[in-house]
Order: C-alpha cells, then sequence, then structure tokens
C-alpha cells in the first residue's frame, strides 16, 4: 500500500469574491460518458468533468469497446459500441468511483459473458450487496468478496422486475434501469425519497422512453426494453457539488459576494442551495435555461453581515444533500447558531466514514462537536484555529476543511489533498482565485 500522501496549506482570508465557472457535474458526465459509449454513434461533450473517477468510467468504456478522445479545445468525443460491448481482456477498474461500479454493474448485467471489476482500497471497502439483490433477481450472476469488490460479474438475458430500493440511492436506481433497457418487458424502480434523476433524463437524451410516476407514496421510475441509444452532443453544467464548496467558503465571510456561471441547477440536487438559504445565506438565481432537460443557471451569493444563523438537516433532506453534509458541518462552528444533522448514517459508507473524519477533524480545530450514529451536532459561534487535517482519502474531506481553514487563525495544513482531484483538479487554484487575502 502507498501510504504517501501530498500536504497543502491553507492560510485565512479575508473575503470570499469574485466570478467562476466550474469544471462539468461529476454526476452527469459520469452517465454522458458511459451511455455514449453503449450507444450507436459519435457523441460529444464540451466541459466534461475533468475528475479521475469520471476517467475511471471512461477507461473502463474503453476496455468495452468504446473510442474516448480528448480533442485539442477539451471537447471529449466519444464513439459508441452500439449496444454490444467487447469481452475485456483485463479487470475492469473503477478506481475510486463508486458510481462506475454500481452503474456499469447494471449495464454489462445484459451482457453476454464474464466480467470483473475492481476498485482502489477505499472503493473496495465499500458496500455493493445493494446492487447484487436486484440484478440477481433479473437473472444475472454477481459474486462479490465479502459484499464488497472484486465483483464478478456473468451477464446474459433477463427478466424485468419491479423491485423497491431499501436505501435510497441514485447509482441502484441507474443500474437496474440500464439492465432494464436492454431487457425485454417493464422493469421499475422504486423509492421513498426521490433521488438525483440526472440518469433519467440523460437517458432520455440519448433517445430513451423513460417514464415517472407517484405510486403509493412511492416514486416509481420504468423502462420498457429493449431499446437502442443514439448519439449525442452536449455542453456539462458546472458541478454543483463542487459549487458547494465555495458556497459555504462564501457564506463564512460577511460582506462576500461570488458569482458561478454555468452551473447546474436540476432541482434533486439544487436542494443545497435551499439549505444555504435556511442556514442565513443570501442567495438570487440570475439566469436559468434548460440544455438538454437539466436546468442550468447562474448563482450570485452574499452573506449577511450579521453572519449565518442556524440549521436543521433530516429525513429525505439529509439523502438529497449527502454530498454536501461535511462541508455544510465545517462551517458550522462560525454560524451563529450551528447545525444539527441526522438520518446520514449513508455518511459512513462513503470513501470515508465521513461523520467520524469530521468530527475529528471539527475537534482538531477546536471545535464542539457531539457526534451520533447518522449524524451530528455543531453548535455555532465558536472560533477555530489551524491544524493538521486528516483527509483520509476522501476529496470531500479534504475540500471540506479547506474551506473550513479560512476562517480560522493560523493556517491549516492539509494531508490527503491529492484526493481533491479524485472529483475536482483545480479546486486549491480556484479556491485561491477568490480567496482575498
Amino acid at each position: 500500500m502507498n501510504t504517501a500522501t501530498a500536504e497543502r496549506l491553507i492560510r485565512p482570508a479575508q473575503n470570499i469574491f469574485g466570478s467562476i465557472r466550474l469544471p462539468g457535474d461529476k454526476s452527469i458526465s459520469h452517465r454522458y460518458g458511459m451511455l455514449a459509449a453503449f450507444a450507436r454513434g459519435v457523441s460529444r461533450f464540451q466541459n466534461f468533468s475533468t475528475g479521475a473517477d469520471c476517467a475511471s468510467t471512461l477507461a473502463c468504456m474503453t476496455q468495452l469497446g468504446a473510442s474516448v478522445s480528448r480533442l485539442e479545445d477539451g471537447t471529449v468525443e466519444i464513439t459508441g459500441v452500439g449496444g454490444q460491448v467487447r469481452q475485456p481482456a483485463a479487470p475492469l477498474d473503477c478506481g475510486n468511483s463508486g458510481s462506475t461500479m454500481r452503474m456499469l454493474s447494471g449495464l454489462l448485467a445484459a451482457q453476454p459473458g464474464e466480467f470483473t471489476l475492481i476498485g482502489d482500497e477505499s472503493l473496495s471497502r465499500r458496500p455493493m450487496e445493494r446492487i447484487r439483490k436486484p440484478l440477481t433477481e433479473m437473472g444475472a450472476a454477481l459474486t462479490l468478496t465479502d459484499g464488497h469488490a472484486p465483483l464478478t460479474l456473468r451477464g446474459g438475458a433477463l427478466r424485468p422486475i419491479d423491485f423497491t430500493t431499501p436505501v435510497p440511492s441514485a447509482q441502484v436506481k441507474t443500474s437496474i434501469l440500464l439492465a432494464g433497457l436492454q431487457t425485454a418487458g417493464t422493469t421499475i424502480v422504486r423509492e421513498a425519497i426521490r433521488t438525483r434523476d440526472h440518469s433519467e433524463l440523460a437517458l432520455r437524451a440519448f433517445g430513451a422512453r423513460i417514464e415517472r410516476s407517484m405510486e403509493n407514496g412511492l416514486n416509481a421510475v420504468s423502462v420498457t426494453g429493449p431499446q437502442s441509444l443514439s448519439a449525442m452532443e452536449a455542453t456539462v453544467p458546472g458541478d454543483i457539488s463542487s459549487a458547494a464548496f465555495f458556497l459555504c467558503a462564501a457564506a463564512l465571510f460577511p460582506g462576500s459576494q461570488l458569482l458561478i456561471d454555468g452551473l447546474g441547477l436540476n432541482p434533486t440536487r439544487a436542494t443545497l442551495l435551499d439549505a444555504l438559504t435556511a442556514f442565513g445565506a443570501q442567495i438570487a438565481v440570475l439566469h436559468l435555461e434548460e440544455q438538454n432537460a437539466e436546468l442550468v443557471g447562474t448563482v450570485q451569493i452574499t452573506a449577511p453581515v450579521e453572519g449565518i444563523g442556524t440549521t436543521e438537516i433530516s429525513g429525505s433532506l439529509a439523502a438529497q444533500l449527502i454530498d454536501e453534509l461535511p462541508v455544510l458541518a465545517a462551517i458550522a462552528p462560525y454560524s451563529r447558531g450551528g447545525i444539527r444533522i441526522r438520518d446520514a448514517k449513508e455518511l459512513r459508507v462513503k470513501e470515508s466514514d465521513r461523520i467520524a473524519l469530521t468530527v475529528a477533524n471539527l475537534r482538531a480545530m477546536g471545535a464542539e462537536v457531539t457526534e451520533h450514529e447518522d449524524g451530528l451536532d455543531v453548535p455555532g459561534g465558536q472560533s477555530l484555529h489551524g491544524a493538521i487535517i486528516d483527509a483520509g482519502g476522501d476529496h470531500r474531506i479534504a475540500m471540506a476543511f479547506s474551506v473550513a481553514a479560512l476562517r480560522a487563525s493560523g493556517e491549516t495544513l492539509i494531508r490527503g489533498s491529492e484526493s481533491a482531484a479524485i472529483s475536482f483538479p483545480e479546486f486549491f487554484e480556484m479556491l485561491n482565485f477568490v480567496a482575498e487575502r
């Protein structure tokens, strides 16, 4: 195991100010890349995610027969396999990307042959049983190692299912829909809490027919197969999960003003804006348009002179904000009333145990915080000091505490800062650009 890690020193800032445009949304890029590689024809995408996770998806699809190239102007061009993948010569390496492993498993479940999917140490600890159950019900043979990767999948003709997800997960939903796309009959996925719908919108953009309804209090998405996909062209909206770090940074400083252009504002993701507004930030959407069924706009945020207040996140809100919870918790000590987070146990099985790491790093900076099995309480009105932060190999922890460090007294050292490249290689450069010192 390679234990070498990079370090990044974060100095306090006086304010956050400026205008930025973010790299392409990671969730959308995963789906566009995978579907383009599976479709018929040549697809082209501008502002495709630069993160390592999406590169893992493209590398796996290349092994399966697709052709992927990045043109001089940054456009990603993908020639698809027309619905029939090639048997790979080696295991499909998903790197650190749970999205790649879970969604690709669904795509391959209906393809003849045997496929092995592997990942790095972090990915090999994450739960994969949640995709094994529905894909096995459909007729695929999926073998795990103690419930985790490495994962071996023997695909072939499947049968449709009507499946209710026990834990809200857009990745599991997508896995089932991609298998159902290739299966004769109607496959239905039901979920108690509506998860992000990028897959449904992307499938439609590639020409698939997807139905959505509400039945007996459950959100239902159905696909009737088999269907084929056709190539398309698109500009990927800016990543709102990446924007979270800059929005939260701006919320730290009374009088700050930040403008983010071309930002993806899908309603299943833009809950973050509601959460920050509830916290006391002042947010305006200055322009809004639709691109390939995805909403894209310009967002302006300022922090009130008296500072942000207090908020609670629980229930369906916690599921919708699961990726943004660490950075919301990291800025909470500087608020007037703090934050209470519950129903977020899923944080414990992400790239790291994000609850434990958030608590440990807040305490390292001198914060008072109470840990719970499914969340944490962070009181407001606190002053933090610089510290040595352990990112734990988790990109969102590295970025969240780089934001918290902007208001701390003294310098903060982020150990494992290289993990930010998993989703956002440009993060530190852009943070430095908007931080006035």
